[in-house]
């Protein structure tokens, strides 16, 4: 099968477009970092430096595929709200003209479960519950607006399916764990709120094979949307405790109340609002409530529709993810 990763160069497009070469299939891994993309032509998969918003490039590496996996994004907590768009709204507009042009067999957008943030714990979300009228931060605003350019090109008659994976982690992550790691690393991190919430996260390796299921499903699941986790909820500053027991770090002796740490994040949001490059600040809003609030999602119609199973359990996936780190950083 001909198929195109966008976002090859991330953490979960490289993964995937290493499962699929792996499994047979022709894959062009478009990306924008020419050291990986070396990496993974030598390897025997067909690189193709491109940018998202480059309209006419992703409409070319759309040409001659069957299907195209859009894992291409601009994932941050922070940034100006021109990036994210560019990025995840046109880029998706972009990906979206280019299959509908070269009449591809299916779309795999990758969205996120961050559009359904407000601040506040929730648990067991559904796919169909309501998304807050204000979105938590600029990168959830941007997949959200890019998930209604999906439900356009779904309603003009493109094949397309979308998964929602939460809190992707393993080897290779460069974003989750280490950016914790850094934090523990330089004693900033705080206990936020009486450190009793729960959270969900996803094996990096569970994902990819959620990706290949949609990439098969009947089409009478198309249009449809679908969160992907691990399906075990775990205490978030329990696993906070074995990073550092398996990495060793100090776990945080210090603790601050939730409305403390978030007035603190507004007014650090606010002064790098007005420095040169906006900066990211040390605390955001958004990390404040992902630190102190439960999030887990209901993954049944992820079970029922796709058959999808998480073969790799929470506790497998962090300990390959240690063994990765330490080889690394040995």
């Amino acid at each position: 099968m001909k198929v195109l990763v966008t976002g090859a160069t991330g953490f979960l497009g490289k993964a995937l477009a290493r499962r699929l070469h792996a499994r047979g299939d022709e894959v062009t891994a478009l990306g924008r970092n020419p050291a990986i993309l070396a990496e993974m032509e030598r390897e025997g998969l067909r690189p193709l430096r491109a940018d998202l918003g480059d309209g006419e490039s992703i409409r070319e590496a759309c040409q001659g595929q069957e299907v195209v996996f859009h894992s291409g994004a601009l994932s941050s907590a922070w940034g100006p709200a021109a990036a994210f768009f560019r990025a995840n709204v046109l880029g998706t507009r972009h990906v979206i003209a280019g299959c509908e042009a070269a009449g591809v067999r299916r779309l795999v957008h990758v969205s996120t479960p961050s559009i359904y943030f407000r601040f506040e714990s929730r648990l067991e979300v559904r796919e169909d519950a309501p998304l807050p009228a204000q979105p938590a931060n600029e990168y959830a605003r941007s997949k959200q607006l890019a998930e209604v350019e999906i439900d356009r090109a779904f309603g003009r008659g493109l094949p397309v399916i979308t998964i929602r994976p939460r809190a992707i982690f393993g080897e290779g992550d460069n974003a989750i764990l280490p950016r914790l790691m850094s934090r523990l690393a330089s004693g900033r991190l705080r206990v936020i709120g009486d450190g009793q919430n729960i959270t969900d996260l996803t094996y990096v390796e569970n994902v990819v094979d959620a990706l290949l299921l949609c990439a098969e499903t009947p089409e009478t699941l198309l249009g449809r949307k679908y969160n992907i986790t691990n399906g075990e909820p775990l205490p978030l500053w329990g696993l906070i405790r074995q990073v550092c027991a398996a990495l060793g770090y100090e776990y945080p002796r210090r603790s601050i109340p939730y409305p403390a740490a978030m007035s603190t994040a507004t007014v650090l949001e606010a002064i790098s609002r007005i420095l040169p490059g906006q900066p990211e600040p040390l605390l955001t809003r958004y990390m404040v409530g992902v630190l102190a609030k439960s999030t887990t999602l209901d993954i049944s119609a992820a079970r029922r529709d796709l058959g999808y199973v998480p073969r790799v359990s929470v506790q497998e996936g962090f300990e390959r993810f240690v063994r990765w780190w330490k080889e690394q950083n040995h």
